[in-house]
């Protein structure tokens, strides 16, 4: 008798197989060049390895609001880096959408990217600890606090007071030796 394999287990393989070839001939991709732009709070961030020095500079970049229409008319920052990188970053940027543009020193463009910086999560107040009263060390699953009604603490009781009681009964018949 001949068990078949179901052809759901060899079908990704198949596939695969069948479009190595293609990419194998497709070439590599060229990377072109380009900007990459971050934000960390309200700090902006780009960097590109797209601009070359001329005359000690590697270029400018722009940061630019929805109302401003020209690289001139945004928030200039000068590249700094080196040749394997360059970089700028502005500071105290108000929530909203912003264009950045980047112009190497050649006076060719970079890239442009559109970023938007988010409003700061608003901080919550902690009281002070002389404000509210020492607990001491917090106890429990990952520091998980719970206050027991009475039922629960007198039925803990209980069995702790049973279990000590079993264990006094055991040992103490334990030590008595056995007659026969």
């Amino acid at each position: 008798m001949r068990i078949s394999q179901p052809l759901l287990r060899f079908g990704p393989t198949m596939a695969a197989a069948a479009v190595l070839p293609l990419t194998l001939t497709a070439g590599p991709a060229a990377a072109g060049p380009g900007i990459s732009v971050s934000t960390t709070g309200s700090t902006v961030s780009v960097t590109t390895t797209a601009c070359g020095r001329l005359n000690g500079s590697w270029g400018t970049a722009s940061l630019l609001t929805s109302t401003q229409a020209s690289f001139a008319e945004g928030r200039q920052v000068a590249l700094s880096g080196t040749s394997a990188g360059q970089s700028a970053s502005w500071s105290n940027v108000s929530p909203g959408t912003y264009t950045v543009v980047v112009v190497c020193s050649n006076n060719s463009t970079a890239g442009a990217q559109s970023v938007i910086v988010s409003a700061a999560p608003t901080p919550t107040r902690t009281p002070s600890p002389s404000a509210s009263p020492s607990r001491g060390v917090l106890g429990g699953v990952g520091g998980a606090v719970k206050d027991y009604g009475t039922v629960t603490l007198v039925a803990g009781a209980a069995l702790a007071g049973t279990g000590l009681i079993a264990a006094a009964w055991f040992l103490r018949r334990r030590s008595k030796p056995y007659r026969f």
